[in-house]
């Protein structure tokens, strides 16, 4: 089972702007529209808090234990706290993100590293990373097949040969054997700036568009109930294999934990687990392949 924790995937939803306090100042756009979370940052981050960094104590470790490089290029990269704290250790860092909100707030808080806007599924970038990392469930945006390997594609774009793509996600094999994140709906509490916000969250699966599909109904201070839709696609380990081998990618892990989300949760000096794809998260480590010689087919 996996720990409570952000799903990066939603940044890539419609942009809004309900912010935290007593007064919440509206945008155009119906409620099911906005991103309560994505929209307000330090409220973002209140709700997942991340206070060893172990999600970029992870992708440090696992860079350098398939010998990554040090320019690195976080997809869906939120808050920028994993960009920043990788910045602080050495890496040459870009944090690309769909919400504007969440890159003035990056911009400010991790003045280290570089963050741009855009979307994942179709980014242009005009540099060329040692390692792409993409956490949090954000791979899993990519709702299609063509949108799933448009990413790819453009990862391979911008990676060096020999580059590294890093991503952590649910895994879609987890519910072939189990129903237990469908069947509990979720509820939380969460007390920030002196308000108090509820949530009540429902997981469903779509099973003819391959996504996991989500239902949650914020209760806000002001008395407002905001209804939020958002879902992730569910990929099965062969399914993925198959997509990056197209895309030109070797995997070089592909397994369930330990990660910065999973139970027992990760430790430094950990090693990956050896074939095993069973958990609700799925960890993945892939090398672009060096483009062949001329002449070569």
């Amino acid at each position: 089972m996996s720990l409570p924790g952000p799903e990066r995937g939603d940044a890539g939803a419609p942009e809004g702007a309900d912010r935290g306090g007593g007064v919440l100042p509206r945008t155009p756009g119906s409620a099911d529209a906005r991103n309560f979370l994505t929209d307000n940052p330090e409220l973002y981050q209140a709700q997942f808090p991340d206070p060893g960094h172990l999600a970029a104590g992870w992708v440090d470790e696992i860079g350098r234990r398939f010998g990554g490089g040090r320019t690195l290029l976080d997809l869906g990269c939120g808050t920028g706290r994993d960009a920043g704290y990788l910045a602080g250790i050495g890496y040459a860092v870009t944090g690309l993100d769909s919400s504007v909100a969440m890159l003035e707030h990056a911009g400010k808080a991790h003045p280290a590293a570089t963050f741009v806007h855009g979307d994942l599924r179709e980014f242009e970038l005009d540099t060329r990373f040692a390692i792409i990392t993409c956490l949090d469930s954000a791979l899993l945006y990519c709702h299609t097949n063509a949108e799933l390997a448009g990413f790819l594609r453009h990862c391979a774009r911008h990676l060096t040969p020999g580059g590294l793509l890093i991503a952590e996600m649910r895994n879609g094999a987890f519910f072939l054997g189990s129903t237990e994140l469908l069947d509990t709906p979720g509820t939380r509490a969460l007390t920030w700036d002196g308000n108090t916000y509820h949530s009540h969250t429902t997981l469903r699966i779509d099973h003819t568009a391959q996504l996991l599909r989500r239902s949650r109904i914020w209760a806000l201070p002001d008395g407002t109930a905001l209804h939020q839709e958002s879902a992730w696609r569910l990929l099965f380990p062969q399914e993925l294999r198959y997509f990056l081998d197209v895309a030109g990618f070797d995997v070089l892990a592909l397994f369930d934990g330990p990660g910065p989300r999973t139970d027992p949760v990760w430790e430094p000096g950990a090693a990956p687990s050896a074939d095993a794809a069973s958990g609700d998260r799925l960890h993945l480590v892939a090398r672009l392949r060096a483009a062949a010689p001329e002449g070569e087919a």
